[in-house]
């Protein structure tokens, strides 16, 4: 297999898989969006009663919503991951208990009138950690109500719940390939902008050709709406696009090394225990 990286940003890449099969290509999507960990709320302690400010005032330890949902939407909230710094809570050596290399705390406090969101889950101690999508709305408070709130984040995957799942958009498709019969070709301009994506044009002998291979995306508009057996889409069978969006508690540079050394590892674990069947 053989991948060569299109694009690479912060949370997104494209990916070119070559001399592969949709077997091995699925396995890597798989990976990403079950296999791969990341940092994710799991508990959520809210304090009872009255809460004081500064100046002595008080505030009604409540809001709109039921604990369990505002839990629920701090679950879902991307928490930046340090794969390199964390273990998971049962293999940590503090034996599950939970320590700085295993848990990350935060602390909500806020009173209203106000809407509380995301950017207030402010990390208790590294700063690194504090949430960069600010503006997920969790709850509303009204005049004399507040929130109190302490939470812990550990370390999940996205086969125990959808809250550890660090990608969010991934899939695949065959590679295309376009002929072109410009004998066939009566009206290339309209032939070109029957492709909704934009992958034909017409060049200055006003000819039919394709102006960006990688943007078809295989749904044979243009093979069905332009001349009979001008144009043929077919999909390479060894080469695949594939593309994929992280939340933004990882990288999709570091999601992507996690997954591919979890496939390294799996593969060669199956190797080994083939090799012992065998002999």
């Amino acid at each position: 297999m053989k991948i060569e990286i299109r694009e690479l940003e912060e949370t997104r890449a494209t990916l070119i898989i070559s001399d592969a099969t949709p077997y091995l290509v699925n396995s890597l999507r798989r990976v990403l969006i079950a296999n791969t960990p990341k940092m994710a709320i799991e508990e959520v302690e809210f304090h009872m009663g009255t809460i004081r400010d500064e100046e002595g005032r008080e505030y009604s330890s409540q809001s709109a919503l039921f604990d369990e949902i505002i839990a629920h939407r701090l679950a879902m909230v991307p928490i930046p991951t340090d794969l390199k710094m964390f273990n998971f809570r049962d293999k940590c050596s503090c034996g599950g208990v939970g320590c700085p290399l295993c848990t990350l705390m935060f602390v909500i406090n806020k009173r209203g009138p106000c809407t509380v969101y995301s950017g207030d889950l402010q990390p208790i101690g590294d700063s690194r950690f504090r949430v960069k999508e600010e503006l997920i709305p969790i709850v509303k408070l009204r005049e004399n109500q507040a929130l109190l709130i302490y939470a812990t984040a550990v370390l999940g995957t996205g086969e125990q719940h959808a809250k550890w799942q660090p990608v969010t958009i991934c899939g695949y498709q065959y590679y295309p390939k376009i002929t072109i019969d410009n004998n066939r070709v009566h009206n290339a301009e309209g032939c070109a902008a029957t492709c909704p994506r934009k992958a034909l044009s017409v060049d200055k002998k006003k000819n039919l050709v394709v102006a960006d291979l990688e943007a078809c995306n295989l749904c044979r508009n243009c093979v069905e709406n332009c001349e009979e057996g001008a144009i043929k889409v077919e999909g390479d069978q060894r080469k695949f696009i594939f593309r994929f969006e992280t939340d933004g508690s990882l990288t999709a540079k570091d999601a992507l090394e996690y997954a591919l050394n979890y496939l390294q590892e799996k593969f060669s674990e199956f190797r080994e225990e083939l090799s012992k069947a065998i002999q």
